[in-house]
């Protein structure tokens, strides 16, 4: 696949931390990326930028937190399994980039955006003061590129 947004965390598929850890990225399955889209996109193409973040980093990615979640399709199912806890739904089609604070807030893109490079989204089941849904104002392959800023400079990216 040719990196088109996600060209810095691309040329970083493995960095040490301090002086033993070494954190690698780990892409995910492409028959995984495909059935996702199935599943959560109605069969067509993921946004360019998500199908690169998973192509690079959906199983294992040090700038995003997957939960306990072992796979892309787990995490999938465990934020929509949250909203059905919380009473709560998306009408539109999504799919979360990230979970934390013990599953109760995540991050995802709209997938009916249009745009290479969707704007990313934060929910927060328990309320935030802009709204429990609420632009981060910046798009996908930003925001992944400023954690990875962060964490390359010895930072925690979150």
């Amino acid at each position: 696949m040719e990196i088109k947004y996600l060209i810095e965390l691309n040329n970083y598929p493995t960095v040490k931390v301090g002086s033993n850890l070494i954190e690698q990225l780990k892409p995910t399955p492409a028959d995984e990326i495909i059935s996702l889209e199935n599943t959560y996109n109605n069969g067509q193409l993921f946004p360019k930028a998500l199908r690169e973040l998973l192509y690079i980093a959906g199983e294992y990615c040090y700038v995003f937190d997957y939960g306990l979640n072992d796979t892309q399709t787990e995490l999938q199912a465990d934020v929509r399994e949250n909203l059905v806890d919380f009473n709560l739904s998306i009408v539109r089609p999504f799919y979360a980039v990230d979970i934390y604070g013990y599953g109760s807030t995540f991050l995802f893109v709209y997938l009916d955006e249009d745009a290479e490079d969707p704007i990313i989204y934060e929910g927060a089941y328990g309320g935030d003061p802009r709204g429990w849904l609420h632009s981060l104002n910046a798009t996908l392959s930003q925001f992944v590129n400023a954690r990875l800023k962060r964490f390359l400079s010895g930072e925690n990216p979150f």
